[in-house]
């Protein structure tokens, strides 16, 4: 089912099957994308790492993720654009922004609660029956429909990773330097550089993350440029150099220092090997 808006609002929701499992890697401009198992022993490589999903497990994607599709069983799939609806201009509502989207390296999959799956079913079943309206408020409507399921997955996740225990000022901290080193990585490497973005010393900053009992602001930034350097050396024909410049290294070796640190092998070992598996 596809809804698209008269300003390129785009909005589709899909039962994926082995028929239409395409959809899945369908790339749509500044779209966002969440997956919900419907049956065990769906199988996905997500950026070149293989997932296996349990039934009801949901996994959220942004448009930079790259898909191939192993093993497929039953899937419902919702994906929007930024025109549509955009969860950066609504985060105050939402609040979903460095948490089921842009949160750097890490790949935010969650399962449904067993006491909330009827609640999650009824909604999504309400969403469907949206999708066939054809009047003036259709888009607006559709916009709610997205919205509550996105408050409650942000809801599911946040209490399945003990967020809700994190002071609320520190929580808003921690989302707003994910999406911030979401935005800014190519360029920006230091902590001192995003603190000062976030208006807090280094120090201070450093300590939210601590309390959090999230990982150090440091190593999200490196793990993002990583993950960056993998994508273009799975995905693209780019030469390491042309890599290493585009996330901020000016030379080679400075680069196939920091990927073998965090990797273990080199850019080029990494490279072959991945081709040596496709």
């Amino acid at each position: 089912m596809l809804f698209q808006g008269k300003k390129s609002e785009y909005l589709r929701i899909e039962d994926i099957t082995v028929k239409n499992c395409h959809f899945i890697k369908e790339n749509i401009e500044s779209s966002l994308t969440l997956i919900w198992f419907t049956e065990e022993g769906f199988e996905i490589s997500i950026d070149n790492q293989k997932y296996v999903f349990e039934k009801n497990d949901i996994v959220f994607l942004t448009e930079y993720h790259k898909v191939t599709i192993d093993k497929i069983s039953n899937a419902k799939m919702i994906r929007f654009n930024r025109d549509f609806y955009c969860i950066v201009d609504h985060d105050s509502t939402v609040g979903c922004k460095g948490i089921l989207f842009y949160g750097n390296s890490r790949l935010p999959i969650m399962h449904l609660p067993e006491e909330e799956l009827e609640k999650f079913q009824t909604l999504m079943k309400m969403f469907e029956m949206e999708m066939y309206s054809k009047d003036e408020l259709q888009m607006e409507m559709l916009q709610m429909m997205l919205k509550r399921t996105l408050i409650l997955c942000t809801r599911f996740y946040k209490e399945a990773n003990k967020m809700n225990q994190i002071e609320n000022i520190k929580l808003d901290i921690v989302r707003e330097f994910n999406y911030l080193v979401e935005s800014n990585y190519k360029k920006i490497h230091s902590v001192s550089e995003y603190a000062k973005m976030l208006h807090k010393s280094p120090k201070t900053l450093t300590n939210y993350f601590l309390k959090s009992g999230v990982k150090k602001p440091q190593q999200i930034i490196q793990e993002r440029r990583v993950l960056e350097a993998k994508r273009l050396l799975s995905y693209t024909s780019m030469q390491i150099k042309e890599i290493a410049y585009e996330i901020g290294y000016n030379d080679v070796q400075s680069f196939s220092r920091f990927f073998k640190k965090q990797e273990g092998i080199s850019p080029l070992q990494y490279k072959e090997k991945y081709f040596s598996m496709a």
